[in-house]
């Protein structure tokens, strides 16, 4: 049995300005975005995306997961809450942040990119694909410090006590999306890409297997305390990553050209 290391949510304290993990990890999600997206951009097989449109994208999406990540947690999993208090649907600060909702979002954004510089969508969700995992990953830590997002109870031997929910031994399931959906989603990604696909698969990829690893691990995560379990005994979370991995599939053994610059 594990006890959580309750850290401080603060990272950095000077003065009255206080830089809290959960926004740390973000910007280093933000940062790997960049990292990986000009090591892409060198990569022949993109020779459409240039350093300008990374900049672009990384723009667009990094207000399509904050702005998106919201409204989706608002409209997903507390619609009646936030109807009844509009003034709160912005108040990032007291937390509620939905993947779906940032998912969409950055695809908005994409669409934007897309138009503007006349490149195919699915050229554009090709080549970001492999750049989200990281900060999905680095996004799921920041939930485990700020001890939120807990599994269910557990006897595994790995299991965990999170003072701040009860004493009860749970799954660190915040680590398991970490690691599944992070790393393992990224080094799939990654080395796929670095040879030519046809177009589209790449992004099919993502959504295959991201729904399938959220999905999964969804069954060792409490569900949302006022949302419970729904239908057939699954959670929001996994009634939104199904379509996901529908369409996924869909995608992927649909009969594509292969070529990213048409």
């Amino acid at each position: 049995m594990l006890t959580h290391p309750q850290f401080d949510p603060i990272a950095i304290s000077i003065g009255p300005v206080a830089l809290h993990w959960y926004g740390l990890m973000y910007f280093i999600g933000f940062l790997f975005f960049i990292y990986f997206g000009k090591k892409q951009v060198k990569n022949q097989t993109w020779s459409l995306i240039d350093e300008k449109i990374l900049d672009d994208m990384f723009f667009y999406g990094a207000l399509g997961v904050i702005l998106g990540g919201r409204l989706g947690y608002v409209l997903f999993y507390q619609p009646a809450y936030y109807l009844d208090n509009p003034a709160e649907i912005f108040a990032f600060w007291q937390g509620g942040m939905s993947f779906h909702g940032g998912f969409l979002g950055v695809l908005i954004g994409m669409i934007m990119i897309a138009r503007k510089y006349q490149i195919r969508w699915l050229v554009i969700t090709d080549f970001i694909a492999p750049l989200v995992p990281l900060g999905l990953g680095f996004g799921r830590i920041g939930n485990f410090i700020n001890q939120e997002l807990w599994g269910r109870p557990t006897d595994t031997s790995w299991g965990m006590i999170f003072p701040a929910v009860d004493d009860i031994t749970r799954h660190p399931s915040q680590l398991y999306q970490s690691f599944f959906e992070g790393l393992v989603l990224f080094l799939i990604l990654w080395f796929y890409a670095k040879k030519q696909r046809a177009v589209g698969k790449v992004s099919a990829l993502f959504l295959i297997f991201y729904g399938l690893f959220r999905f999964l691990i969804e069954f060792t995560r409490e569900p949302d305390g006022h949302l419970g379990l729904l239908y057939l005994g699954f959670s929001m979370g996994q009634w939104l990553s199904l379509p996901m991995l529908i369409l996924g599939m869909f995608m992927y053994f649909k009969e594509t050209p292969v070529s990213n610059n048409d």
